[in-house]
C-alpha cells in the first residue's frame, strides 16, 4: 500500500496541543475585548443622541456617525435603536440594583432599613437625570412608551428588584403584604414626582429641596405605622454597636 506524503497528518504532542489551545483562547479573549470596547463606544454615542433627540428622533445612522462606525457595523451588535435603548436601560438598572444592595440594612430596626434603601434608589436618580430619563422613558416624552415583549417585562422586573427591599422593610414593620405593596408604590410615586420637579427646576421657587422632602415623607411613613420609631437620617451614619 502506498501512502502519499500529503495524506499524512502530523500529530501534535501534549505540549504543542496545550500551546495551541492557549493561543486560541488568547485570540478569543482579544476579540471579545475588542467587541466589548466597540459595543461600549456605540452605547456612549447612543446616550448623547437619545439625550438630544429622544428615542423617536434618534437614528442608527446618527448613532453610528458619533461612534465612528458605519450603520452596517452597528447592526452587528444591535438589531435596532430600541435594542440599543434597552441595553442602556438594562445597564442603568444594574447600577441601580447594585447601589440599593450596597445600602445598609438594620436587622432589628426595619424603619432604618426603609430609610437606607429608599434613599439609595432616590439618590441614584437624584444624581443622574440621564438615568431618570432612561428609567421612565422620558426621552420619548411623557406618553406611555416602552419596549415590547419579554424584554420589557425583564427590565420592569429589575426596577421592581430595586424597590423590593423597601417593601420587605415595610412588612418587617408589621404591614401586611397588600398594605406594604400599596405604601411602597406610593413611596416610589412620591419620590419620582420629587425627582421630576428637581430635574426640571420646579422646586427652587418654593425654597425646597427634593432630598429633604423625600426624607420627611419617609419619616412620616414610619411614624404612621410605627409611632415613636424615628427614621432620622443621622441614625444611618452611627455605628451599629449592638449589631442591630
Amino acid at each position: 500500500m502506498k501512502v502519499l506524503l500529503h495524506e499524512l497528518t502530523p500529530v501534535m504532542s501534549a505540549t504543542e496541543r496545550e500551546a495551541s489551545e492557549r493561543q486560541q483562547q488568547q485570540r478569543q479573549q482579544r476579540q471579545l475585548a475588542m467587541s466589548d470596547t466597540r459595543r461600549a463606544l456605540v452605547l456612549d454615542a447612543a446616550r448623547s443622541v437619545f439625550a438630544e433627540k429622544g428615542v423617536e428622533g434618534a437614528s442608527i445612522r446618527e448613532i453610528a456617525r458619533r461612534a465612528g462606525y458605519t450603520p452596517g457595523a452597528i447592526y452587528s451588535y444591535f438589531d435596532s435603536k430600541e435594542a440599543i435603548y434597552a441595553a442602556l436601560l438594562a445597564e442603568s438598572l444594574e447600577r441601580l440594583n447594585a447601589e440599593v444592595a450596597a445600602a445598609r440594612s438594620f436587622k432589628s430596626q426595619p424603619q432604618l432599613t426603609l430609610m437606607s434603601k429608599a434613599q439609595a434608589w432616590f439618590g441614584f436618580y437624584a444624581r443622574s437625570a440621564r438615568d431618570l430619563d432612561l428609567g421612565f422613558y422620558l426621552v420619548q416624552g411623557l406618553s406611555p412608551h416602552g419596549l415590547a415583549g419579554d424584554l420589557n417585562q425583564q427590565l420592569n422586573e429589575r426596577l421592581q428588584d430595586a424597590l423590593r427591599p423597601c417593601e420587605a422593610a415595610l412588612q418587617a414593620m408589621g404591614l401586611s403584604l397588600d398594605v406594604a405593596l400599596r405604601e411602597n408604590t406610593a413611596l416610589f410615586a412620591h419620590g419620582v414626582g420629587l425627582l421630576l420637579l428637581q430635574h426640571t427646576g420646579r422646586l427652587g421657587w418654593v425654597g425646597q429641596t427634593a432630598d429633604s422632602m423625600f426624607a420627611a415623607y419617609v419619616e412620616h411613613l414610619v411614624e404612621r405605622f410605627n409611632p415613636g420609631a424615628h427614621a432620622a437620617p443621622r441614625g444611618l451614619d452611627q455605628a451599629d454597636l449592638f449589631g442591630l
